[in-house]
């Protein structure tokens, strides 16, 4: 299959029109689009064609159990897919469109496959103008992953699409670097209670605002047991891994510099705070992450971070495992992911 690639910001008005409605009509036939949304980039396929899904977990080689997030253009349309509630609305006021993915008892119009066999679907409105544009003129919901390969890092700009999915698409849609860099935050609801199934860049400190409680999930600091049902993308199997070993040192800054220069050694690479990046032996290669508590550049950066230690062909990479709340709670979920639980204790390696 051939995949083209087509850079909206070159277009003239006519032909980005043109490029749009596309689009629209692969998806309303069932084929698979790359799209950018705000988060990262998406592998987009109609939510209500139940030969679409199938598609998509082939491309990414993902097991089909995982459930897919549906997105919407307005919040309004969760009606047409999925039985809402006052809180829906509530939060929907506050977050949508934006980087937040709420779980609600679906309608029968959306597949068992899209929803991974659960009687539930995640519903999301994407805040990036192509995804919503592209949503309402298909006149179809879409279902959505990042469009990577399973398991790597997920892409924040079109290049990576194409270099994960060249051959597998017919269309990639280019929109630009991805503004947040991680997935959206995904939620379960009970009453005006919340679960966070996937931490992202609407908080549980923000949720608590509108929520009379809200708590974690076990499995977004740890991954999911094997055999166990997946609520939500994420929560299970090794995701966002580049091809070297990822290795996250627990302790101080400089417990963590120490351990780097006492231990690191063959091709290995840093992810770094911009205050540190002078810090480590002159053989490493340094990535910089952003401000040390620019959590928010660190989530933007990391998956682009990630693909270049691929590129570097670095055998180790590695990073401080930082803190579990706000923003940092979402890094710390893909990069512990990344690392496959792989934890050192740094503090306890220094002679």
């Amino acid at each position: 299959m051939k995949t083209e690639l087509i850079h909206l910001s070159e277009l003239s008005p006519e032909a980005y029109d043109k490029a749009l409605e596309k689009a629209a009509e692969y998806i309303r036939a069932g084929e698979l689009v790359g799209i950018p949304t705000e988060t990262v980039y998406g592998l987009a396929g109609s939510a209500y064609h139940a030969d679409a899904a199938p598609k998509i977990f082939a491309a990414k080689g993902r097991p089909s159990d995982n459930p897919l997030i549906v997105h919407i253009a307005k919040s309004t349309d969760a009606e047409n897919i999925a039985y809402t509630n006052p809180v829906y609305y509530k939060l929907a006021e506050r977050f949508m469109p934006g980087p937040l993915t709420i779980i609600l008892p679906k309608k029968p119009i959306i597949p068992d496959t899209v929803s991974g066999g659960l009687d539930t679907v995640a519903v999301r409105c994407p805040s990036h103008p192509i995804a919503r544009a592209l949503i309402e003129i298909s006149g179809h919901p879409i279902a959505a992953p990042s469009a990577n390969t399973s398991g790597k890092p997920s892409p924040t700009t079109a290049e990576h699409v194409y270099d994960d999915m060249c051959g597998k698409i017919p269309l990639i849609l280019d929109g630009g670097p991805c503004s947040i860099g991680l997935e959206s935050t995904v939620i379960a609801l009970n009453g005006d209670k919340c679960t966070i199934l996937r931490p992202g860049a609407v908080t549980e400190e923000m949720l608590s605002e509108l929520c009379t409680s809200v708590t974690v999930a076990e499995a977004v600091k740890s991954p999911d047991k094997a055999g166990s049902k997946p609520l939500s993308p994420g929560m299970k199997y090794k995701h966002y891994a580049p091809n070297c070993q990822v290795v996250l040192l627990d302790g101080t800054e400089d417990e963590c510099i120490a351990y780097i220069q006492n231990h690191a050694s063959g091709k290995y690479g840093v992810l770094a705070a911009d205050e540190n990046t002078n810090a480590y032996p002159e053989k490493a290669h340094v990535l910089s992450l952003g401000g040390r508590d620019d959590y928010a550049e660190h989530c933007r950066r990391l998956f682009d971070l990630l693909r270049k230690a691929d590129e570097l062909q670095l055998e180790t990479l590695y990073a401080r495992l930082p803190e579990e709340k706000g923003l940092a709670l979402a890094y710390y979920n893909r990069i512990i992911r990344a690392a496959g639980g792989n934890i050192v204790k740094a503090n306890e390696n220094l002679k």
